[in-house]
């Protein structure tokens, strides 16, 4: 690849006197894209990736011509994408030989879609009255987690299929009732194996002040904050990177305000807890809303 982009820049110098990144195959009496500066492609090109991080948008627009792969392999690009993604922990792209092979290798989280878990298992129904049936029910139900390049985390256990949830999980502002949001981060241990850590809790919703009762005596009820704390192990399976997240850690936290003290309840993690595969989304990424 190196190779290749030095080959590129050298024909574009040979070629003019003033650098051109591309030229107009054919003749039109509009203005073309190749009389563009050098720094407003480039602006478009950070338009291209936004603040989605859509690094695959960039890959496919560098297959354009010769100027538009050498823009798209721009190092300050990629170094804004991988800053977005670890912080300060990336400052040098050292084992990698650069900022993009650190993005397409270092283990992430992937934001151009939704990882999706099915868990089905048989529950025993009511005994019916004559005594000589008794029903067996097959359930299902879905598990969604959406990530986001500013550390946000959406997660949703529902009965409803993709179809009709993924549309949903398109932005933060989804309306969904059960949804639950929150943070995440990434931990690498000595071990080098990724995982994402999250703490979510379910939205928080006004509630109208109740007037019919407040003038009789009532118990006061405890108020408390509740939260669950995640953890999975990022992995990859098949032809697809960082595609599988397979749960480590599943708890539920309520911290009693009047009080401070916080319970803990952890979660067996058995066989209800199926990994989650990622599934690509395109309406995610067909639109920007800021440039990267």
């Amino acid at each position: 690849m190196a190779d290749l982009l030095s080959y590129f820049q050298q024909q574009l110098t040979f070629q003019e006197s003033l650098l051109k990144l591309c030229q107009p195959e054919l003749e039109s009496s509009q203005t073309h894209i190749s009389v563009l500066p050098m720094e407003v492609l480039m602006y478009i090109f950070r338009w291209v990736v936004s603040s989605d991080l859509d690094l695959r948008s960039l890959e496919q627009l560098s297959q354009v011509c010769r100027g538009f792969y050498i823009c798209a392999r721009d190092p300050e690009i990629w170094r804004l994408a991988c800053l977005k993604v670890w912080g300060r922990s990336c400052i040098k792209f050292v084992p990698y030989t650069s900022w993009r092979e650190m993005f397409l290798e270092r283990p992430r989280v992937r934001f151009d879609g939704v990882y999706i878990s099915k868990t089905t298992y048989i529950r025993q129904g009511e005994q019916s009255l004559d005594g000589f049936y008794r029903a067996w029910h097959q359930v299902e139900y879905y598990r969604y987690i959406r990530f986001f390049p500013d550390g946000h985390v959406m997660m949703l256990t529902t009965p409803e299929e993709p179809q009709s949830i993924v549309p949903r999980l398109r932005t933060r502002n989804t309306r969904t009732d059960a949804i639950l949001l929150g943070h995440y981060r990434l931990s690498q241990d000595t071990d080098n194996q990724t995982k994402v850590f999250a703490v979510i809790t379910k939205k928080k919703e006004e509630k109208p002040l109740d007037y019919k009762y407040r003038y009789f005596r009532r118990v006061p009820v405890q108020e408390a904050d509740q939260s669950f704390h995640v953890g999975l192990q990022l992995c990859s399976s098949g032809h697809q990177r960082f595609n599988k997240l397979i749960w480590i850690h599943h708890s539920c936290h309520i911290t009693y305000k009047s009080s401070g003290e916080t319970a803990v309840t952890a979660f067996e993690i058995d066989k209800m807890y199926t990994p989650l595969l990622f599934a690509r989304v395109r309406s995610y990424t067909a639109f920007s809303e800021r440039p990267l």
